[in-house]
């Protein structure tokens, strides 16, 4: 059976979700670093400084760690100390898996919304903008991305507690995951 077959129709939207958005900000590091590359020449060859251009790189970088996390997350590159789950069998490694999406991520994501609202609304009540005089008047949209990270890292959970009930119940067979412990420096 095609494993995209199997796959309930919500999961199947949810990665597709995480996926789209992970390419799309892939983008920002080739920008972020095109950007920083002309700060560093305008600034040791010209002698001209740019707030503005800073900061973008500074919102940039946010967006970037924050918003990826659930691509991160969908395709299992967050860092692990695997001296034990390595050796497990598939569904066992289904279960450690959802065990620590149920028990430490998604209340690790819910503490993040509950306890970022309150900065974040303050911010947006105020349309905080930059403390530097010529800078990016959006720190409050830059704050915004702490709950849309749990958000997302929610919706990713979910959508992984989801696919390792389904392996654990044997209607999905297990993701072959690479292992990048045998790679080449």
């Amino acid at each position: 059976m095609n494993r995209a077959a199997s796959e309930p129709a919500l999961l199947a939207w949810i990665d597709t979700l995480t996926e789209r958005l992970g390419k799309a900000l892939a983008w920002l590091v080739l920008i972020m670093m095109l950007v920083q590359f002309l700060i560093v020449v305008l600034r040791y060859l010209f002698n001209f400084n740019s707030i503005p251009m800073q900061e973008s790189v500074m919102y940039m970088h946010a967006a970037l760690f924050l918003l990826a996390a659930a691509y991160t997350l969908k395709h299992d590159g967050h860092v692990r100390v695997d001296i034990f789950y390595r050796g497990f069998s598939p569904r066992a490694q289904a279960w450690v898996d959802l065990l620590g999406t149920l028990f430490l991520l998604l209340p690790f994501m819910g503490f993040v919304i509950v306890s970022s609202l309150g900065y974040v609304g303050a911010s947006w009540a105020i349309l905080e903008g930059s403390p530097d005089n010529g800078g990016i008047p959006a720190v409050f949209l830059l704050k915004t991305l702490m709950p849309a990270f749990a958000v997302l890292m929610i919706l990713q959970g979910s959508a992984e507690i989801v696919r390792k009930s389904l392996i654990i119940s044997g209607r999905l067979p297990p993701q072959h995951k690479h292992d990048h412990s045998e790679e080449p420096i």
